[in-house]
């Protein structure tokens, strides 16, 4: 059936919206009726009386993938406004920067009521993935995106064109945080800039981007060092990394993977070769053989790093949630400032989502919380 044919009982449909509204409108960060106006969310009105009428019609076009002109229909049948698509279309693209601060202030809250994973240190996964619209023609953009690992909340996101690398530079860094990533974002500059703010981190080792010295200034010969290893063994060695500000003590930590893991590597080795049109060279199958970290922590076993490593996995499996749950891998909006900003809501509805369950997670309908109901949040270490 389709609901733009007036065949909906849409009193029935909306029975109950005013109180989930106020279920949604608790959670949201103080102060976000008024950053609506001076983000120029709400600058001018025009038919919107308020804040929460422009975020109710926004969320139905985000949330349940309605047209912008189906969803300004379910907005004239909910006695929220009326308004034409166009009109809507043009909100939109002014509110992306009331959803950034909105996902920003939302995900500093949720990251604040976690435990350590690692003690007196706050470990955040940071990764970056290309979201585009289907066809030839989409826009095309890159989302870099940082979680808090004790609770999988966003803390940090930016969209960027996809020109724009991966850079460990893109994000605040705090004293004490330790920003684990992929050997994508493996580059001297982005260390130093976590380095530089009193924090430390945990990479995937990158033996083009990251030279090793040892500790007379020669170059560190990782390779012979990796061959004593034994399977499934666990080892790490002093080194440093030499930039135009001087040194950086790290550790490599490593260890052996089994033979059928070594196979499977080469091959998708030789496979992304191939596709390029040359062949993989000997060193870089040989290292294929192990699974190598670079980290500036000086107090945490070898074992430790390369088991907390293993949990970088989770903010995959963050994108795959945001990409299959909110299709946020199909952007809707051909010109830039559009697409930008309905990333920005996705992103938003998101947040939303893991506050909503955070808070339904700590809710007691006694209101208070008896001893056996406290549970601290789940540490993944």
């Amino acid at each position: 059936m389709n609901e733009l044919d007036g065949d909906i009982d849409w009193e029935e449909r909306f029975a109950g919206l005013d109180e989930d509204w106020e279920v949604i409108a608790r959670v949201l960060p103080d102060g976000w009726q008024e950053a609506a106006r001076h983000t120029g969310a709400l600058r001018r009105t025009r038919g919107f009386k308020d804040a929460a009428t422009l975020l109710r019609v926004l969320l139905i076009h985000l949330v349940d993938g309605c047209s912008l002109r189906e969803t300004a229909v379910r907005a004239d049948a909910g006695g929220l406004i009326k308004v034409s698509d166009v009109a809507l279309l043009g909100r939109l693209r002014g509110s992306g920067e009331w959803f950034r601060w909105m996902v920003e202030q939302m995900s500093g809250r949720l990251s604040a009521t976690g435990q350590d994973v690692l003690p007196g240190k706050r470990v955040r996964l940071v990764d970056a993935s290309v979201v585009c619209e289907p066809g030839a023609t989409g826009s095309t953009w890159r989302l870099h995106y940082m979680i808090d690992l004790s609770t999988l909340a966003c803390e940090q996101v930016q969209v960027t064109l996809p020109e724009e690398g991966e850079t460990l530079t893109r994000f605040t860094v705090q004293a004490n945080d330790v920003v684990m990533a992929d050997r994508g974002l493996a580059h001297r500059r982005g260390i130093r800039h976590v380095v530089n703010h009193q924090g430390d981190v945990i990479v995937r080792m990158n033996m083009v981007s990251i030279p090793l010295e040892d500790d007379k200034g020669r170059a560190l010969a990782l390779l012979p060092k990796l061959r004593k290893l034994k399977v499934g063994q666990a080892r790490d060695w002093p080194a440093w990394v030499r930039d135009d500000e001087g040194t950086i003590a790290v550790r490599v930590c490593a260890i052996k993977k089994s033979a059928e893991q070594t196979r499977k590597s080469q091959g998708k080795l030789r496979e992304v070769a191939a596709k390029k049109g040359h062949q993989p060279r000997p060193d870089t199958l040989e290292a294929a053989g192990y699974i190598v970290v670079l980290t500036t922590l000086s107090d945490v076993s070898a074992h430790q790093i390369l088991e907390l490593y293993r949990q970088r996995w989770q903010i995959e499996l963050a994108f795959k949630r945001l990409k299959s749950l909110l299709h946020l891998g199909h952007l809707k909006k051909t010109d830039p400032v559009g697409a930008k900003a309905w990333l920005q809501g996705k992103l938003f509805v998101a947040a939303l989502i893991e506050t909503l369950i955070a808070v339904g997670e700590r809710f007691s309908p006694w209101g208070y919380f008896l001893p056996q109901e406290r549970r601290p949040t789940q540490s993944l270490a």
